[in-house]
């Protein structure tokens, strides 16, 4: 179930001088999580902006980890770690990993991504497997959805019921992500009002979900599009995830002033 979280928390360059023109984040941003499982604190999340290179070419790695704490971690241990480097003049995904140890279940893939044959190289690194698969345009991995998405709507004219579309490779498939607009929320953040926008989540989930809506984001409704608050209803109740603390955000953030 951690993973859907980290999924929503939980976007051509070759030399060093390449300008970036993201929109929405930058270098240096970095977010913590608190994630509850009813009444207790069963885990931190974070996601961090770092600027790296890859095979020469110069990225924005994105790392995103998780940690199960307190008594629940004594019964269903998590230990989630993400990244993906993505180019710095548009949301395009070069290398995703995914190692993860939840309650025993665990996943060790790192995922190479071939935009101009299409292809993605799956490394399984549990068995020692690897496998290329045909990929589709513009296909996001599952960190960089979300960035691509921060960096792309447009809200000016967003209409509730209003869906936006992204070509997602997860694990050695291609899915269709889609993002259902359901309108405007001021939700509190360590005491501030901030205006949000709220967006359901339509993802082919595990049966842990109760229905394929289950899962809902809410985001700043300012330029930084940054997550404020997740929830997500399972069979034995619900998790919420809520921003606890940030830095180094590329836009200066509204608070709602009473």
């Amino acid at each position: 179930m951690k993973r859907y979280l980290l999924l929503l928390l939980i976007f051509i360059t070759t030399t060093s001088i390449a300008q970036d023109i993201h929109s929405s984040f930058e270098n240096g941003e970095w977010f913590k999580f608190k994630i509850r499982y009813g009444i207790f604190t069963a885990s931190y999340a974070t996601l961090e902006v770092k600027n790296e290179t890859l095979n020469g070419m110069p990225v924005h790695h994105i790392v995103g980890t998780g940690k199960s704490s307190g008594v629940l971690s004594m019964f269903f241990k998590v230990e989630d770690y993400y990244e993906t480097y993505v180019d710095k003049t548009e949301v395009k995904p070069y290398r995703f990993i995914r190692k993860i140890n939840e309650g025993g279940h665990t996943k060790d893939i790192e995922i190479n991504f071939d935009h101009e044959n299409k292809r993605a190289q799956v490394f399984n690194k549990k068995y020692n497997k690897k496998e290329t698969f045909t990929i589709k345009d513009n296909i996001q991995d599952m960190m960089s959805s979300f960035y691509y998405l921060r960096n792309n709507i447009d809200v000016s004219s967003l209409k509730e019921g209003d869906e936006q579309l992204v070509n997602m490779f997860f694990d050695n498939e291609n899915y269709l992500f889609k993002l259902r607009f359901l309108g405007r929320e001021t939700v509190k953040m360590n005491g501030n009002k901030i205006r949000c926008l709220k967006f359901r989540p339509i993802v082919q989930a595990e049966r842990v979900f109760k229905e394929e809506e289950s899962l809902t984001v809410w985001v700043s409704d300012d330029d930084n599009r940054m997550p404020i608050r997740i929830k997500a209803d399972i069979l034995v109740g619900s998790i919420n995830a809520d921003l606890i603390a940030y830095k180094g955000l590329k836009h200066p953030l509204k608070i709602v002033i009473d």
